[in-house]
């Protein structure tokens, strides 16, 4: 899409509670438009905005959090999440080589098997949780793979409807 179909808000178009809902966010900033557009439905940003953020400071580490997120942008085609995640991965110490593993699958063959399996089947098959009993201790962790993947596909479906822009200098989906 090359314009949005809902336009992120200024911060002059703000009310005073969309103004506090996204108080500590900079909407001129690399990630700004998913918040200033978001917020302009301020009940359900409010409760978005907690789960959300519990996800990204869940029981998953950093990395297979990131690779199911990567994941699940590419499935679902979504160039708003897919660059603003690559931005966290590396972040958090994935290299370049790391995140192209995650498109051609080669890095991290479990997550990228659960993350497909739930795209494609709405539902992580009997081989790949068995794996992954076998690599997380905490049935936390197991819980939050589903998690993960679904809460991304849904912004994915939510960025690609709305049609939110990525912020210059955020990278996109790669071309294959």
């Amino acid at each position: 899409m090359s314009a949005p179909r809902i336009a992120p808000l200024t911060a002059a178009e703000l009310t005073d509670e969309q103004r506090e809902l996204v108080g500590g966010f900079n909407l001129d900033g690399p990630a700004g438009n998913i918040f200033a557009t978001l917020v302009r439905h301020p009940g359900l940003f409010r409760k978005w905005l907690p789960f959300g953020g519990k996800l990204l400071a869940g029981k998953l580490p950093v990395r297979d959090r990131e690779i199911l997120i990567l994941r699940t942008a590419l499935n679902c085609g979504t160039d708003y999440e897919y660059g603003q995640h690559v931005m966290i991965a590396k972040g958090a110490g994935m290299t370049d080589d790391d995140i192209a593993g995650v498109t051609s699958g080669s890095v991290d063959p479990l997550l990228i098997a659960a993350a497909d399996e739930l795209h494609r089947d709405s539902r992580i098959g009997d081989e790949t949780w068995a794996a992954l009993s076998e690599r997380y201790d905490d049935e936390r962790q197991l819980m939050e793979v589903p998690f993960v993947v679904g809460h991304y596909h849904m912004v994915g479906m939510l960025l690609n409807s709305l049609g939110v822009q990525r912020e210059a200098g955020v990278p996109g989906l790669p071309s294959s």
